[in-house]
Formats: C-alpha cells, sequence, structure tokens
C-alpha cells in the first residue's frame, strides 16, 4: 500500500496562485483581443459603413496629426503619435481618438484637479523661499523655490532624517517604529506580495488595528496583478485594515490605465514618515533573489516635514476611493526648540496636471550640480532635456557618474537603456553596472549639500505617466549618508567603457529603433 503524499500549505498556495495568475492572464488577453478582432472588421469589412468609416478617419487623420503637431506635450510622445497617425491613419488615427477622447480620461482630470485644489490651499500652500533661506542654500534655493512656489510643497526645517541604504535596512526600522503607532498608520505601494516581508508588517497592522490604531492600506492594481489574488482587500479588512486598491485594472483601451499610483509612502501618527524605492515583497529584502542582489535605499522622516507626506497619501486615498478630501487628525504639535540639521522638502507628481515635477527636480539637481553628480537608477531611459542636462554638466567639468543595473528586470527595457550609454560616455558621463544584481534605488546625491531620495525612475513612464513622490533634501546628515551608499555600490560596480558596448550593425540598429520607441517604455 503507497504512503500518501502530504503536499506542504505553502506548496498549495504557491500552486493556486499560479493557477488564478494565469486564468487573469488568458481572460485579459480574450478580452484584449476581442477588442482588438471588433476594430478590425469595422475597419477593413467590405460593408459600406466600414467603407464610409475609413473614409472619414482617413480625412480626420489629417486634421489629428496637426492636432497633435500643435499639442503642449513631451516631444517624444508628439513624433510617435504623428508617426503612427501618418504611416497608418486610420489604425493609428482612431487608436488616437479613442484612447484621448475617453471620458473616464478627462473624468480623472477633473477630479484630481478638485482634490489637489483643497488639499493645496487647506492643508499644503507653498510657503515661498524666504530671503535668509535663498541666502544660506545659494543656487539650490531655486530648486526649494520652484517646489515651494509652483508645486505648493511647503518647505520645513525641524525635521531630522535617516538615509537607509538598503531593503533590510528599511524593513527592520520600519517594523520598529509600526510597533510604536498611537493613532494612525498609513501605507501606500505600488508592489505588495505576500511573504516574509508583508506578513510581519501585517500582523502588527492587525495587531494594532484590534488596539483601536486606524489603519490605512492603498496598493496599485496592476502593480500588484500578477503578486496579489482579487480577494486581498477582504483579507485585510477582516483584520481591522481599511483598504483601497488604486486605479482598478479594466481591459478597455483608456490613458487612465496608464496611470499607476507608484507611490512608496508610510506615515504613523503624523510624527515618522518613510518613502524611497522599496515595496512590500520579498526581493526588496533579499529574501528572494529575483534578479540578484538587490540594491535599494530608502528615506526616514521624523518631524514637520511628515505632515506633507501625510496629506500626499490622503488625497491619493480620496482619489482611490472617490471620496471628498478629509484629514481626520491634526498636525502634530512639535516643540519650537527643536533642532534643524538643514532643509527638507517632500515633494509628489502627477500625470494628471501640468507640472511634470519629478523631471524639474532633477533637472535643478543636474543643473546646480558643481563638483560631482551621482545618481543610482534602474532605468535610463530619458528625453532630450535631460540628456542634454547630463552631457552639458559632464563637459563642464562636473564628475558625473551613474549606476544602473547589470542583472536586468525587463531585458528590453535593459537594453534600451544602453542604448543611452554611447553618447553620455562620449560627453564624459561615468556609467557602471551593478554587478552583483539590481539597483532599484532612486537616489541624486551632490556637492556634498544636496540630495533626492524617492520613487522617481529616470525613465518616461516615471515622469509623465505615474503617480510619484520624493524627498529633496538640503545639508542634513543624510545627504553625506547618502553619498556614502552610493561609492560603496560604485565598489561593486563595473564601468562601462565604450570598448564593453556592442558595434556590429544590428545591435546599433536595434538601439536606435527602441530609443525611438523608448516612451513606450
Amino acid at each position: 500500500m503507497k504512503s500518501k503524499v502530504t503536499i506542504p500549505d505553502s506548496i498549495r498556495e504557491k500552486s493556486r496562485k499560479i493557477r488564478l495568475l494565469i486564468f487573469r492572464r488568458m481572460a485579459v488577453a480574450l478580452i484584449i483581443l476581442f477588442q482588438a478582432a471588433f476594430f478590425i472588421y469595422l475597419i477593413y469589412s467590405e460593408s459600406l459603413f466600414s467603407n464610409i468609416l475609413n473614409t472619414v478617419i482617413s480625412v480626420a487623420s489629417i486634421f489629428v496629426a496637426l492636432y497633435i503637431i500643435n499639442k503642449p506635450m513631451k516631444p517624444a510622445y508628439r513624433l510617435i503619435w504623428v508617426l503612427s497617425v501618418v504611416m497608418f491613419p486610420v489604425v493609428g488615427c482612431f487608436f488616437y481618438l479613442m484612447v484621448h477622447l475617453n471620458p473616464s480620461a478627462r473624468m480623472a482630470v477633473k477630479r484630481y484637479d478638485e482634490l489637489n485644489r483643497e488639499a493645496g490651499q487647506a492643508y499644503r500652500r507653498g510657503n515661498g523661499c524666504p530671503p535668509e533661506i535663498q541666502g544660506w542654500c545659494g543656487r539650490w534655493a531655486k530648486c526649494a523655490g520652484y517646489l515651494s512656489e509652483y508645486a505648493n510643497f511647503p518647505l520645513y526645517g525641524r525635521t531630522s532624517t535617516r538615509y537607509l541604504p538598503s531593503g533590510e535596512a528599511f524593513w527592520e526600522s520600519l517594523l520598529a517604529d509600526l510597533e510604536k503607532a498611537k493613532t494612525y498608520i498609513y501605507m501606500e505601494y505600488f508592489i505588495v506580495d505576500e511573504g516574509k516581508m508583508t506578513d510581519a508588517i501585517l500582523e502588527i497592522l492587525a495587531r494594532k488595528a484590534s488596539q483601536g490604531v486606524e489603519v490605512r492600506f492603498l496598493y496599485d492594481d496592476i502593480g500588484c496583478f500578477v503578486t496579489l489574488p482579487q480577494n486581498y482587500p477582504q483579507k485585510l479588512r477582516k483584520m481591522g485594515i481599511k483598504t483601497a486598491v488604486f486605479n482598478p485594472f479594466v481591459p478597455v483601451f483608456s490613458t487612465v490605465q496608464n496611470n499607476r499610483d507608484h507611490r512608496k509612502i508610510t506615515v504613523i501618527d503624523g510624527k515618522v514618515a518613510y518613502t524611497g524605492g522599496a515595496n512590500l515583497a520579498d526581493e526588496y529584502i533579499n529574501v528572494f533573489p529575483k534578479h540578484g542582489h538587490w540594491k535599494d535605499s530608502a528615506i526616514r522622516l521624523e518631524g514637520d516635514a511628515v505632515w506633507s507626506m501625510n496629506v500626499m497619501f490622503l488625497e491619493m486615498w480620496a482619489l482611490a476611493n472617490k471620496e471628498p478630501f478629509v484629514v481626520p487628525h491634526s498636525p502634530p504639535v512639535f516643540f519650537p526648540e527643536r533642532e534643524t540639521e538643514g532643509l527638507v522638502l517632500p515633494y509628489a507628481d502627477s500625470p494628471l496636471d501640468t507640472e511634470t515635477v519629478g523631471e524639474y527636480v532633477y533637472l535643478q539637481m543636474i543643473q546646480n550640480a558643481e563638483r560631482y553628480l551621482y545618481i543610482m537608477t534602474p532605468y535610463l531611459i530619458v528625453d532630450d532635456s535631460i540628456l542634454t542636462a547630463l552631457s552639458f554638466a559632464a563637459k563642464s567639468g562636473v564628475d558625473v557618474r551613474i549606476i544602473t543595473p547589470h542583472v536586468w528586470d525587463k531585458q528590453m527595457v535593459h537594453i534600451t537603456t544602453r542604448s543611452y550609454y554611447r553618447d553620455l560616455i562620449k560627453a564624459g558621463v561615468r556609467l557602471y553596472e551593478y554587478t552583483p544584481g539590481f539597483v532599484h534605488a532612486k537616489v541624486f546625491v551632490a556637492d556634498d549639500v544636496a540630495a533626492t531620495v524617492g520613487t522617481v525612475n529616470l525613465d518616461y513612464r516615471s515622469l509623465y505617466l505615474h503617480f510619484e513622490n520624493g524627498v529633496f533634501l538640503y545639508n542634513t546628515p543624510s545627504v553625506a549618508e547618502a553619498k556614502t551608499d552610493f561609492l560603496k555600490t560604485l565598489a561593486d560596480s563595473e564601468e562601462v567603457t565604450l570598448r564593453n558596448l556592442r558595434t556590429d550593425v544590428f545591435h546599433k540598429q536595434l538601439e536606435n529603433l527602441l530609443k525611438l520607441l523608448s516612451p513606450l517604455f
């Protein structure tokens, strides 16, 4: 008689998740294929309706192309759309009209504008950059002035900061602070996956919720599409955790589906906050070696500047739940004699307004650097403004060094990143790849005085399509900590030279093509 084999629960759960993942992908693929087939039938069938539709769209394509040329948008996006409409008038024009005239996109912009006015006017009004600060910060006051005057994010002094050089350091610090929560915990993340990291966090959140602490948890639907089951919100709510899913995926053509919540925010009692590159999944703490050793970073804030992070979360919570913007707690009161160790300015970016805040902060960092500029980024897929700024800085004598991953997470994206190497190296920028694995940190540090740490990648999606956030730092101890971390990571990286780059004709043409299509990545 054969003995009965007992399958561990962990394997059963893994198998269930794989089956669910396959089912969801197949369902989405079938829905999209049905839409594509119906579209092709409408355009290319021999019916009278099809002929009329073709004629109308062909004529309309001329006006659409002219409209796109005159529309204020990034040149790279304008080029892609104009080429699509001119080369494939019927398909390109129809697709553009269907995507950009979608009512859901217009409604999303209107809703965000309303929330942004409420949040900005009532709780996040910029306090300007006072003359004494301008005298102290010198050229770096321009960045603080822009964020305060135009993006409406206040400048703070009474805030301590601590740079965390890894996902493990972030996780350890986060768990300790979560245990101290007395009033509320707000968490907002792009990727959440079940495992050691998330289980430890949820254990604390559930316990705190049972003790009367208000716990809110917000995650992006696409970011968690292949990591979480559909009933995950119900699971958290049973633990007493208020849960919201941002921008639930609907398999129809709409620009709104491109606008993902890529932010990473934790706020505890309005006194402590975290942000940075790390999401909530085991690869971020190297329990699961997904792409070799995972290199990430985060920043911990304690003090007045936490309030801006608080408002950022509440604004996104209201947007996700389609409810009014409400601040249920008053700003914490800090002692006025609290020491100021430098200037701290949390900021956020939205694809639904006209300010590309993340890009402007990076451009300010590049343009203001005089001695050195160190950058860690998982991707390097940029438009001409950033490419030109980096090249000009290097040609002007600034020591510009950039670390990207050697172990890629997406092959085509990695090839596209490498397509920018040649021009940058020729301009004097020094490029390195982190050989042990994948760099996911998003860090700029310059001249021993300024840095920014956050969620903004150097790619089109982060800069123009996603909701993002970060923290600009001036003359804080965390700036030196960020520099130390960069140099330590640099020691584990290999410099890329022109000799390292492939020079065959096929590879060059592939790189040129991917660079042209890079706004789609």
